[in-house]
């Protein structure tokens, strides 16, 4: 509120010194001209004064704030009404362009703030009635219908829905949800309707999560901005310390106001954090969640990249990729057999072969009849006979014979980095299903790109065995496998390889939050509805691609570019109005009126943040 108000302030200010000096323009050497301007002069003056003491409260004598009250107290010395004034309307025009940039970020929140539901449906003793988002509690059940949007993260229940989700991951395609597929807050029923169980509410879902991290970013400075606030020290002194020589051997007042409004460096100090908000908010629109800007700087600047496997690199999800049937047994017959095995089981490796058949038509077997081998598979009688699904050890408790060269065809399987199933019916041997973690799409793609933007090393961390990390690296294209991990120690070798270059650290952000955090830069994976990884990592992808990385790298480069082209803009602006007070050929009005202009150049370079395409 106050900041409101400051700036509402800051914009009457503004008018009043613009109509002060047109006025005088127009009616000079009226009466009633030099009152007016000394009235203005003053009012511009208090609030440049209360930024200087407060930074001298802080102990932070060489600062914008003090520069400029001295060039405030120079021109009132001098006498110099006109030039007081310009002054006051240069520093008051940089404080709103400030707020401005503040207001960007202001912006993105109150966006995310719109999308924050305040109604929804719930069911409660067997009746449906709409009551306050804030009143909902966790187990409680509501209802979607077309176009509602999702008030808390949840369960499907009941029900099958289409969910436009673009809010969280900047996806446009509506994704689909059936019965235990997770919803998110905020997000729009596209088509059907569904009863969804509350998991998170309020600040616990992953709208608000997403806010309070863009809330965080605002305070975050990039390195380049740091570097930038070290050399305005020594800037600034060096200011203040040649004003004071300039004096000395001139006595030129005026010459020496004119030189401390030529070189005041506000508009450097405004233009860099615009242009790292600017990305940060680029960014959050397409499901990139940035916590700072200094991460941003350090993933521009990096040059290892350490990868997980499960659920980075792969899908987290086991698919059947072989089946060899043994005997007359067709291919699809096996499948059959293993799936109504496993039909009621909730091993991954169950469920992957299971998926893979589709429906079996079994689900009427009775519980009595399934009987877990803990380790080893399951077994399941039925009217056709016993049927398992499991490992050698299982086939060999129940008595199944296996043929002598099944060890050497179970070895070349799992050479390949695929897990192997035995599918026996009654005491008989029927086949083999190898099943493995599915590559993502991308996941190839990423790695190239990664290399030709200048990756000097890409490593590959897993808890795996080394013959499954060896088969995926050398699909993605990554040489550099590291194996048999435990996760203490993927961190010291995260540490070990941060201690010589930046590291990123690229993880699903739930078993991976210490590696996530002993890197440079932490991102996490597919972060929508997982609170570890939100938590853990610098950088959430929410959506699971792995093309945004690359995408964001360049947009860090090309932002680190446009901050140091404002770096040269400030200094050849500086230097060409040095010039031209040094020679005479401006004089106090005309230092103002050139530094007021000048301050819109940086700030125009950094508004180009978003107009950037990533290759």
């Amino acid at each position: 509120m106050l900041q409101r108000v400051a700036f509402l302030l800051d914009q009457l200010l503004a008018l009043l010194l613009t109509t002060s000096l047109v006025a005088s323009l127009v009616a000079k050497n009226a009466p009633w001209e030099t009152p007016l301007l000394i009235a203005c002069a003053t009012l511009g003056t208090f609030p440049v004064l209360i930024k200087a003491l407060r930074s001298v409260a802080q102990k932070e004598w060489a600062s914008i704030d003090m520069l400029a009250s001295l060039a405030l107290a120079l021109a009132i010395t001098d006498g110099k009404w006109t030039s007081a004034v310009f002054v006051a309307l240069m520093l008051v025009s940089a404080r709103i362009l400030e707020a401005l940039t503040h207001a960007q970020t202001e912006k993105s929140i109150k966006g995310l703030l719109k999308l924050r539901p305040h109604h929804a449906n719930v069911e409660r003793d067997g009746s449906i009635s709409e009551i306050a988002a804030s009143d909902l509690r966790i187990g409680d059940i509501i209802v979607v219908e077309l176009g509602e949007r999702i008030a808390v993260d949840g369960v499907v229940l009941t029900g099958a829905i289409s969910v436009d989700e673009s809010s969280l991951t900047g996806e446009s395609l509506p994704v689909d949800k059936t019965p235990s597929s997770n919803v998110y807050s905020a997000t729009v029923v596209t088509s059907g309707s569904a009863r969804i169980t509350v998991h998170k509410i309020g600040k616990d879902t992953t709208l608000e999560k997403i806010i309070a991290l863009v809330e965080t970013s605002r305070s975050e400075k990039p390195i380049t901005q740091t570097l930038g606030e070290r050399f305005g020290k020594v800037y600034l002194v060096s200011i203040f310390a040649g004003s004071a020589l300039l004096y000395v051997f001139t006595q030129n007042l005026t010459l020496v106001l004119a030189v401390v409004l030529v070189v005041c460096a506000d508009d450097v100090a405004i233009a860099i954090p615009l242009a790292y908000l600017r990305g940060i908010g680029a960014s959050a629109k397409r499901g990139v969640i940035i916590k700072g800007s200094r991460h941003l700087e350090s993933l521009g600047n990096a040059k290892v990249f350490i990868f997980d496997k499960t659920g980075t690199l792969t899908k987290g999800k086991l698919a059947v990729t072989d089946t060899v049937p043994l005997g007359d047994i067709p291919a699809d017959e096996l499948l059959r057999h293993a799936a109504i095995a496993g039909e009621r089981s909730h091993h991954p490796i169950a469920k992957a072969i299971t998926t893979h058949v589709g429906p079996t038509h079994t689900r009427n077997i009775a519980d009595e009849t399934i009987e877990e081998h803990a380790g080893k598979g399951v077994t399941v009688h039925t009217a056709e006979g016993r049927f398992a699904l499991g490992n050698d050890d299982l086939m060999t408790l129940l008595g199944v014979a296996l043929p002598h060269n099944i060890t050497e065809l179970v070895a070349s399987l799992e050479h390949k980095g695929h897990t192997v199933v035995f599918v026996a019916k009654d005491n008989t041997l029927e086949g083999l299903i190898a099943v493995a973690d599915e590559i993502k799409t991308n996941a190839k793609a990423t790695i190239t790109r990664l290399r030709e933007l200048g990756a000097t090393a890409i490593v590959l961390l897993t808890g795996d065995t080394d013959a499954v990390a060896q088969t995926i690296a050398a699909q993605v294209g990554i040489t550099d496998v590291r194996s048999h991990l435990a996760p203490e120690l993927k961190v010291s070798i995260v540490k070990e390889l941060a201690e010589k270059n930046t590291t990123v650290m690229i993880g699903d952000g739930v078993n991976d939050a210490a590696a996530l955090s002993a890197a440079h830069v932490g991102i996490a994976m597919g972060a929508m509805g997982s609170d570890a990884a939100i938590e853990s990592a610098e950088i959430a992808l929410m959506h699971d691609q792995l093309a945004r990385i690359p995408e964001t790298i360049e947009l860090a480069r090309h932002i680190r570019r446009i901050s140091i082209q404002d770096f040269w803009i400030w200094g050849f602006t500086n230097l060409a109005g040095l010039l031209l007070v040094l020679t005479g050929t401006m004089g106090i009005t005309g230092a103002a009126a050139y530094n007021f202009v000048s301050d819109f150049f940086p700030l125009t370079n950094s508004l180009r943040i978003r107009k950037h395409k990533s290759k």
